[in-house]
């Protein structure tokens, strides 16, 4: 085979992710800036207040979209891409791409009109929009949300740090079990766990969790398989749909800065608690101890676990009943903004 033809297939070969990849929307357009917001991270707006038990009630609840890029109010925010600008409404605008791909900004006071041209680097889409100090990028293809955190997309991007599965809950129909030493019937079992930004973010949001790109389990009887590495959470690529959001994050969970009722609780840190089984019944499990390993990893690759012992006691009929109750049932779910 000639060389010319040869490198040309080597150049097909590597145009689709080259093509993928796009700049920062802020100067310097190939320098990282801190994220405070990413992909999959919990977005929850409680309908009643925290005294009135507001955690357990109705709201908006959905999967962040995106990333939020922090970024000061007024920065001159860019065009990623080339494109066609669709208006979405207040501070919303869409940059069409082809028919297979947009990108979506929040917070941002436009500047640009309806159907204008835009070119990467050079077009400026707007100014970030006070209060909100950072500019919300969501990369939509073939009508899906995609994480702008892959390989390929957002560049330059690195992320050394590791996320933190910071506890393992064992939980019934009662509440948590403290000590799972003698433990039989339904339970629920739930991580708390979560990423650190790469770069220290600036202002209110310095030192909030991130949400993990991935969050597995499994369990372990005496060295031997009893359940199979299972995902509770992949963010990597895709979100679940809104309707599944109590499904991978369980009751208790907050995003960061989280509103309830007319309370807004400024620089609070979000608490991330995924839903790894909701019901399993450990009277189908010989008596013994067993373990639980939990994997967190992020979209680097970057991997923490933990583990946590239980004991399985079938003997105590009592136990058993009283463990057996189903949980209530989890608040209603609204979609909410991206």
């Amino acid at each position: 085979m000639r060389p010319t033809l040869l490198l040309s297939l080597a150049l097909a070969l590597l145009l689709p992710s080259a093509a993928a990849a796009y700049p920062w929307p802020v100067k310097p357009f190939d320098r990282q800036h801190p994220i405070r917001g990413f992909f999959g991270d919990p977005r929850t707006v409680f309908a009643a207040g925290v005294d009135d038990n507001g955690i357990a009630g109705p709201g908006s609840f959905s999967f962040h979209q995106g990333v939020d890029v922090a970024a000061p109010d007024g920065t001159p925010v860019y065009a990623i891409a080339d494109g066609r600008i669709r208006y979405m409404g207040a501070a919303t605008v869409d940059i069409v791409v082809g028919p297979t791909l947009t990108f979506q900004y929040f917070h941002v006071v436009t500047v640009v009109g309806e159907g204008q041209r835009v070119f990467a680097r050079q077009t400026v889409i707007g100014y970030v929009q006070a209060p909100f100090g950072h500019v919300h990028i969501s990369e939509i293809r073939n009508g899906h949300a995609v994480n702008p955190l892959q390989r390929g997309h957002l560049t330059p991007y690195a992320d050394t740090t590791k996320p933190t599965v910071a506890s393992i809950l064992v939980e019934n129909g009662n509440g948590v079990v403290e000590d799972p030493a003698s433990i039989c019937g339904r339970i629920q079992i739930v991580a708390d766990a979560f990423d650190t930004p790469p770069m220290r973010v600036p202002g209110k949001f310095n030192g909030l969790p991130v949400a993990p790109a991935l969050v597995s389990w499994g369990i372990t009887h005496n060295s031997h398989v009893v359940v199979p590495t299972k995902v509770a959470a992949d963010f990597r690529h895709r979100l679940p749909p809104n309707r599944r959001f109590w499904d991978v994050y369980a009751r208790g969970s907050y995003q960061n800065d989280t509103r309830f009722g007319d309370q807004q609780f400024a620089s609070t840190p979000g608490r991330y608690l995924f839903l790894l089984a909701q019901r399993l019944d450990t009277r189908h499990l010989r008596n013994g101890a067993y373990t639980i390993h939990v994997r967190a990893t992020d979209i680097r690759g970057n991997t923490s676990t933990a583990m946590r012992t239980f004991s399985v006691d079938n003997s105590d009929t009592t136990c058993a009943a009283s463990l057996a109750s189903s949980r209530a049932p989890a608040p209603p779910v609204s979609l909410g903004q991206p």
